[in-house]
């Protein structure tokens, strides 16, 4: 869906008129926050969002603030966010590690095979963001302001 709401709006408005006419969409997992509320745009224009129609469980993923913004209006149900102010640090500490000729801190030799060799990784945690700790991760830990998510 090259990453693009608009192109995953059009995306979902053809599957929901093939395959859903008659059937009820339960959850969809959009591979990022920008699908995400594309997604939403396509569910909303055949009904969903309604009391008689309530949106299905969606996820995406980066806290996008859109997203976080559309999980507090109930619809978007959890996205999966990744610290960038964490993964910026660490990559600090890896370049340094490498510029000082060190070998560079990983936590993950098994996962990235590109087909070559293995590419070790460090892995930090995701975490899941909804509505009940958006608050708790986002707001306390000032990736983002209340001003922002109004």
């Amino acid at each position: 869906m090259r990453w693009d709401g608009a192109t995953a709006q059009a995306r979902m408005d053809n599957l929901l008129s093939a395959n859903y006419a008659d059937a009820k969409v339960d959850a969809v997992l959009a591979p990022n926050d920008a699908i995400a509320i594309g997604v939403i745009s396509s569910l909303k224009g055949v009904g969903y969002g309604s009391a008689s129609k309530p949106m299905p469980i969606l996820t995406g993923q980066d806290a996008e603030l859109a997203s976080v913004k559309s999980i507090i209006a109930g619809e978007q149900t959890s996205t999966v966010f990744k610290d960038t102010r964490a993964l910026a640090k660490k990559v600090v500490t890896m370049v340094q590690s490498i510029m000082k000729g060190e070998q560079a801190e990983v936590n993950d030799t098994t996962t990235y095979d590109n087909g070559e060799k293995v590419v070790p990784s460090y892995l930090l945690e995701p975490v899941i963001v909804d509505k009940d700790n958006y608050k708790k991760i986002l707001i306390d830990s000032g990736y983002y302001t209340e001003d922002q998510l109004k």
